[in-house]
């Protein structure tokens, strides 16, 4: 530290010569001088009797230089006086020292407080936190020459020099006190500002559910702010201003902070003890998955023994956050078994609880990150070759449980499909909702929590649903031209066929004219496949017996039947309409001088 103090002038003139005086006293008078020409320079009135004045703005921006070499005029005051305790305590030119270096305390300590609070915007904690804190190491002591030459640091500089001034001539007390009741002042303003509100349990339990939504969505968005930048400024202004004394930094951080940190983390605890339902668990999730991102920052900010209880607390919240997302995946799982409507959904289209379910998982696997540290119940009654090659999969059992509430689901739909008494009806309320479910996972996260294998293995359960259903619902039509033998049948025989076709196709489209297949990819499947069928044994029959000539028995062209189809799965309830007018070209093809269709 460097000593400033003015030289020892004689006087011109002098009646008596000075009497011997030792180094360390010699150095006292000169250091008293010194204090004392700055003191009248800087003091506009006898401040002895007018306990309200200070120092005029000596620590200003025009001022500052002058204002450092106040703080240093006091060091070496201070340091003189350490000297001349040592060789003679009991000189008479100890108690002017001790005096004056006690008025310029009560200047430098009023000093402190005003470039304290005239500087609050250079001090805010997140401009602080911003500025000052270098990637590779947020904890790591930062000079301030090295950061920036802004008026940030210049009044961070200011402080620590006031700082260890008072602490080292025995001022901590008043200069803790004025530093902790500034910041504190500034952190419960700038949380209030923020829009957090300190809620009780018993309040938060009597909340609707759109007020208590509001109240998270602004916990969410006060919590980044305040842990990134808002604690994190004041521990690094603490570090900086005290970074001579390890001790009263510390002091000053648990003291300015610990109060509002605890209450930051005691609501995610009251949140997780809230009555447990479905909709609540994505911003609990919320809540978690934030807690969780930042608690590498929190320990980090928070590491001093005093503020172990914020760490606590942090990792309490997990725990309690955890264990209520685990009981909300538990109940809805269980809603979903307990569901019991019992109306069937008329054409056999996506049920309301498909649509439900897979909402929810789908939200549900936009956060396989936090749940893969909190959901751990991995022993489902899954099949064993359910999941192949998953061994040292971290998320197994984020994949296990969700794979298991669509098992659920699917279970749920399966008995539901019972209510129908067309077994072709069935087989299509099958498809429409297992494909339903397969689309909310290509769409979605599901895709990569599930992988690709689960996604083609329920393909198939698809098309074997469809086949089913086609061979419930058009086997007849289509083995009522197939008369299945070499030799040609009799034209009574083969007319009866025709007429019987003609019944069967008519009586499956007006029995399938409400039925529904909502995905137009697999509608428009469903219809090719079936009018590929039609078409290539009515085409064979129609060649076979050359039909041209059997007049109104032919009521239905190979080629058109297809056309017939296109009002199906759209669930119309619309009649097969037969044109009244219909021949056949040389080619087969149909030719309408009335147009039904």
């Amino acid at each position: 530290m460097m000593l400033l103090f003015k030289p020892y002038t004689a006087h011109a003139k002098r009646s008596k010569p000075r009497p011997y005086q030792s180094f360390s006293e010699s150095l006292l008078i000169d250091s008293i001088e010194a204090t004392e020409t700055f003191t009248k320079k800087w003091i506009s009135t006898d401040l002895s009797s007018c306990a309200s004045c200070s120092l005029s703005s000596i620590f200003s921006t025009d001022n500052r230089v002058e204002g450092r070499k106040f703080v240093d005029v006091i060091n070496s005051l201070q340091y003189a006086i350490q000297g001349v305790m040592l060789v003679n305590p009991e000189s008479h030119k100890l108690t002017r020292a001790h005096n004056l270096l006690s008025t310029a305390m009560k200047h430098l300590e009023k000093e402190f407080y005003r470039v304290l609070k005239s500087n609050r915007r250079n001090l805010d904690p997140e401009t602080v936190s911003i500025r000052s804190i270098p990637s590779f190491n947020p904890r790591k002591k930062v000079s301030i020459y090295n950061v920036t030459k802004s008026e940030e640091a210049d009044v961070m500089t200011d402080l620590q020099m006031i700082a260890d001034c008072m602490i080292s001539s025995g001022y901590e007390n008043e200069c803790v006190k004025i530093y902790k009741k500034i910041r504190r002042a500034i952190i419960v303003d700038s949380l209030s500002k923020l829009g957090f509100e300190n809620l009780s349990f018993g309040k938060i339990q009597k909340l609707d559910w759109d007020s208590m939504e509001k109240n998270i969505q602004k916990w969410l968005e006060a919590t980044k702010i305040v842990i990134n930048n808002l604690f994190d400024g004041e521990r690094i202004l603490c570090d900086h201003v005290f970074s001579t004394s390890p001790s009263v930094a510390e002091s000053c951080f648990s003291d300015i902070t610990l109060d509002s940190a605890l209450t930051l983390f005691i609501f995610p605890v009251s949140v997780a003890r809230c009555r447990k339902t479905a909709e609540k668990i994505f911003l609990t999730l919320d809540v978690y998955q934030t807690i969780s991102t930042l608690l590498p920052r929190i320990e980090e900010i928070f590491s001093y023994e005093s503020t172990s209880a914020v760490r606590l607390q942090a990792a309490d919240s997990l725990r309690s956050l955890g264990e209520s997302v685990n009981s909300m995946v538990a109940e809805f799982e269980a809603s979903v078994t307990k569901e019991s409507s019992k109306s069937a959904i008329p054409g056999g289209g996506v049920h309301p609880l498909t649509r439900y379910v897979m909402n929810f998982v789908v939200f549900l696997a936009d956060y396989d990150e936090p749940l893969a540290g909190i959901l751990t119940e991995s022993n489902l009654p899954l099949p064993e070759d359910y999941f192949k090659n998953s061994e040292g999969d971290d998320k197994k059992d984020v994949k296990t449980r969700l794979a298991w509430l669509i098992l659920v689901l699917l279970c749920k739909i399966d008995t539901k499909s019972r209510m129908y008494e067309n077994v072709a009806l069935t087989y299509l309320f099958l498809a429409n909702n297992l494909d339903y479910v397969i689309s909310k996972v290509r769409g979605s996260n599901l895709r990569v929590v599930l992988g690709e294998e689960w996604v083609r293995n329920h393909e198939g359960k698809v098309s074997q649903y469809l086949e089913k259903y086609e061979k419930m619902a058009w086997g007849e039509v289509v083995t009522s031209l197939s008369d299945g033998e070499a030799v040609m049948l009799e034209d009574d025989v083969a007319k009866e066929r025709l007429r019987r076709f003609n019944g069967k196709f008519e009586e499956a489209f007006q029995k399938q004219s409400g039925w529904v297949v909502p995905d137009s990819k697999m509608r428009e499947g469903l219809k090719d496949s079936v009018a590929k069928k039609l078409t290539d044994v009515a085409t064979s029959f129609y060649e076979k017996y050359h039909v041209e000539s059997w007049g109104d028995i032919v009521r239905y062209v190979p080629e058109d039947l297809g056309n017939y189809l296109s009002e199906l799965y759209l669930g119309t309830g619309k009649t097969c309409i037969i044109a009244p007018s219909l021949k056949l070209t040389e080619s087969g093809r149909s030719q309408f001088s009335d147009s039904g269709h």
